[in-house]
């Protein structure tokens, strides 16, 4: 009994619509991602999820940078931890993760919206 209910359990999870797809640009987010403890990999990886299968999702979780064209941070804690991916939409429901980093202050530092926004830039120029 126990095995036949994991499996209908399995089947509904992994047959749940899909409201947005999730790329990386380059290697951009994956040389911060191998830098972070195992617990702050796997609280990525869940809020990702979230983010590719809620239909609406918390700004808890993704918001809209202010005063910026279409740049989004994604936000995860871990603990007492915090941390910030970038990233933007690309054709809708596309999801273009471009890079992170810890948050260590209050506001997000000027220095990492700046790169962001030029690797946004790198992905636009290469689209062309």
């Amino acid at each position: 009994m126990y095995f036949r209910a994991t499996l209908i359990i399995f089947a509904i999870v992994n047959n749940r619509k899909k409201y947005r797809t999730i790329i990386f640009y380059k290697e951009y987010f994956e040389k911060f991602f191998v830098k972070q403890r195992q617990k702050v990999q796997d609280k990525i990886i869940w809020t990702f999820d979230l983010i590719e299968n809620l239909q609406r999702v918390p700004e808890l979780y993704l918001k809209h940078i202010e005063n910026t064209e279409g740049l989004y941070e994604i936000r995860v804690q871990q603990a007492n931890d915090i941390y910030r991916i970038f990233c933007f939409f690309d054709q809708g429901q596309l999801v273009v993760i471009i890079n992170g980093f810890q948050k260590k202050s209050q506001k997000t530092p000027k220095q990492e919206i700046e790169l962001a926004l030029k690797i946004k830039g790198e992905y636009e120029h290469e689209k062309e």
